[in-house]
């Protein structure tokens, strides 16, 4: 049986470290599923995506000239497919007509826009301070 790159094959798992699966292929050929190639999401245990002796399917990432074979069971599997990437200038969740447009303070300065939000943030408290609102900072529980 030759291997191809890219073959998705079944195999049966022959042994289980903690770095890795290994899967005999048939015809005497045995290659290896790293750690990070088992499960879509993060494998801290192996034993516990795969048993030794299960059937497993596997996608041949790659045959060595050393005849290691590198083998994926995630990538064996069909993946969803994936949103339509944003396209420039539209917001996810809005009509398409919406397009970003620059807001008044864009020209300002950075010394103008510092000014604008302290004078904001100064009116701000005043009101709270009018409204009998408490505006120090909470104390930890317990302390005072």
């Amino acid at each position: 049986m030759q291997l191809k790159v890219g073959e998705i094959v079944e195999g049966k798992v022959t042994g289980i470290t903690n770095f890795g699966v290994f899967v005999d292929l048939g015809e005497g050929k045995t290659g290896m599923v790293h750690i990070s190639e088992v499960a879509q999401t993060y494998v801290s245990e192996i034993r516990d995506f795969v048993k030794d002796g299960e059937a497993v399917k596997v996608k041949i990432m790659s045959v060595g000239e050393d005849g290691k074979i590198s083998l994926s069971m995630k990538r064996a599997v069909e993946q969803p497919r994936r949103p339509a990437p944003r396209q420039p200038g539209k917001s996810p969740g809005r009509p398409d007509s919406f397009v970003w447009n620059a807001r008044k303070n864009d020209s300002l300065s950075f010394e103008d826009m510092m000014s604008k939000f302290k004078q904001s943030s100064e009116e701000k408290f005043s009101d709270l301070k009018r409204k009998g609102v408490d505006t120090r900072r909470p104390t930890k529980r317990g302390s005072k």
